[in-house]
């Protein structure tokens, strides 16, 4: 099926190699175009004539009076212009949000930008339609959703009796604390007005999911923190939780009142499973890290390298990734373990940053920022770390990249590598060595890429 029009992703690799621009930039992009949301919609939604066909599951549109789309993330909206092409006519209408750059055309289905990775009030006003176009619908409606990373800061409705600014606070706190995004998930369901199955039990439609997916493991639940998946976490996790990271004194009075008070109620939130919901409820997973990191590997092969596929993700604190990496590529260089040159290894993952510092970046600058020590003297090798929706951090780069040469182009402009770790200041850091790599929004999100080529 030809897909509608979509703006190709511009991989802009800053760096004083020509070889190492070439590489890097056939590789991310072969990396991007794997995981295309649209493409991804376009293969897998097969409709002929009454029938819609997704995978294994087939569904009679005779049988529906509405189909309606709704959805969240950095990939939805073009999930969305795709879905639009393959239902034509039969799909009436939706409301989907997007963070702020991530928007494209759609004809019947709206489109609404907001603030990410803290939510603001747009994200909440585009929620609250949202919930109230997917309570509209009956018996006789098919709703699809469409998720992909991002969607659980833009679904960002609290629950009753809670504000958006005591959300934020919470949610600045767990990004700055060093949670993982399950950590993180699991404290929003219980903040939240949507998440947590919550979206299923607005309305007794037939829903179907699509996912294209940013959580190692395609863990259903913390997807967009699992708006239309039942859920078996509690109040007492999320009390946990931010004890855990010591962050439960510090988060707003009224989220522990919440969170405490959740621990006596009745009323299940988030959802809890029922046979009626599962079989009313389907979830397919159109796109994922491992679908990126193996178009790297194909690209990898067209390039002369031999491609290798770390078998494990990368997850930890992201320093520490760093110089496990910079092993690595020592041990590639130096006894061809687990392949000789010329070579790429390919790994996928999102390490955590414990911020302390005052500085500016990201879990992919600072990973790969952590091995270039370990890389000086070392030629035709780079190290690269790169976030798939085209941002890492909040920052404009989606990531960086070191070489042999990486410590003396720093001494040159009197930089430390040492005092850049310290405070958190990766970003910084790389603006002044001119090693970022840009690409703006890329329109979709499947966790990290890292790659360590020896050529």
């Amino acid at each position: 099926m030809p897909l509608p029009h979509l703006k190709n992703t511009h991989v802009i690799v800053q760096h004083s190699s020509p070889d190492t621009k070439r590489i890097l930039k056939s590789l991310l992009n072969a990396g991007l175009n794997a995981c295309n949301p649209a493409q991804a919609i376009a293969d897998t939604l097969h409709l002929h004539k009454n029938r819609l066909q997704v995978q294994d599951i087939q569904y009679d549109l005779t049988h529906y009076d509405r189909i309606i789309c709704v959805g969240a993330g950095k990939a939805s909206a073009q999930m969305a212009m795709a879905l639009e092409q393959v239902l034509g006519d039969k799909l009436e209408g939706g409301t989907i949000i997007v963070p702020d750059g991530y928007g494209v055309p759609c004809d019947k289905v709206g489109i609404f930008e907001a603030a990410h990775p803290m939510p603001d009030e747009r994200g909440v006003k585009a929620t609250k339609q949202l919930l109230a176009l997917t309570q509209s619908l009956s018996q006789r409606d098919l709703l699809i959703v469409l998720l992909s990373g991002g969607a659980s800061s833009l679904l960002c409705a609290p629950s009753i009796g809670l504000t958006l600014a005591a959300k934020r606070r919470t949610t600045q706190l767990l990004l700055r604390c060093g949670s993982t995004i399950h950590d993180i998930n699991i404290v929003r369901k219980h903040l939240s007005a949507i998440k947590g199955g919550q979206l299923a039990q607005a309305t007794p439609a037939t829903i179907l999911t699509l996912i294209i997916s940013d959580v190692l493991g395609d863990h259903l639940s913390t997807i967009g923190s699992g708006p239309t998946v039942t859920d078996s976490s509690t109040f007492q996790d999320a009390i946990d939780i931010l004890q855990q990271y010591s962050i439960w004194r510090k988060v707003p009075e009224s989220v522990q009142r919440h969170l405490q008070q959740g621990l006596t109620t009745s009323n299940q939130i988030p959802l809890k499973p029922t046979r009626k919901t599962s079989l009313r409820n389907r979830h397919v997973i159109l796109a994922n890290n491992r679908q990126a990191l193996e178009g790297v590997a194909k690209s990898a092969k067209l390039l002369g390298l031999k491609p290798f596929i770390l078998p494990y993700p990368l997850q930890g604190e992201a320093k520490e990734i760093g110089s496990i990496l910079a092993g690595f590529a020592r041990d590639l260089v130096e006894f061809g373990n687990p392949v000789r040159p010329p070579a790429c290894l390919i790994a996928g993952g999102e390490p955590t940053v414990t911020v302390k510092g005052k500085g500016q970046g990201g879990r992919a600058q600072e990973c790969v920022l952590a091995a270039a020590q370990e890389l000086a003297g070392l030629s035709k090798l780079f190290v690269a770390g790169f976030g798939t929706d085209g941002t890492d951090g909040p920052t404009d780069a989606a990531g960086a990249v070191v070489d042999g040469k990486t410590v003396q182009r720093a001494k040159k402009k009197s930089l430390s590598i040492e005092q850049a770790l310290q405070d958190h200041d990766s970003y910084t850091f790389f603006q002044n060595i001119r090693s970022h790599i840009i690409t703006g929004p890329t329109g979709t999100n499947v966790n990290d890429i890292y790659l360590i080529v020896a050529y």
